[in-house]
């Protein structure tokens, strides 16, 4: 799998230990940066990620930055994108079988090196579900996004 892997200046201290986990897992990293601590814009930065997903030069995507909800909100601004903040394996998991969750949100405030390397495992590793419920409603979500690009022109 191609991940995307970005952070702001917040989500920075988290991310080599994100971009290795992902490697050691057997997947294809690719580090949009930002490459240090300095004050860098989340939605810039969440672009990055975002647009190799929608591209598809990128399977999933993980964003980092201080709670995960600044990331998260940005992303979900991109048609084509479900993104979710996540820090635990359960939403991790569930988020991509029941939602088809594309881009996971951390927040390097909230969690540690470890719990990040098994709520990636967990978010790589989710496949999206076939139950016909599931299916209809992420179909669903697809419309509501078609309806609002024709609302805004």
């Amino acid at each position: 799998m191609r991940v995307a892997v970005g952070n702001d200046h917040a989500g920075f201290p988290l991310k080599p230990h994100v971009v290795d986990h992902v490697r050691k897992l057997g997947h294809d990293a690719i580090d949009v940066g930002t490459a240090g601590d300095a004050p860098v814009d989340f939605p810039v930065m969440t672009r990055r990620v975002t647009d190799l997903v929608t591209r598809g030069q990128a399977d999933r995507g993980i964003l980092g930055c201080g709670a995960g909800g600044g990331a998260a909100t940005a992303a979900n601004k991109v048609p084509g994108i479900r993104a979710a903040v996540i820090h635990d394996t359960y939403v991790a998991r569930q988020g991509v079988e029941h939602d088809d969750v594309n881009v996971a949100c951390l927040g390097a405030w909230v969690i540690g090196v470890r719990i990040a390397e098994d709520v990636v495992s967990s978010f790589l590793s989710a496949r999206f579900g076939t139950d016909p419920d599931v299916r209809r409603r992420v179909e669903q979500l697809h419309e509501m996004e078609l309806e609002a690009v024709r609302r805004s022109r």
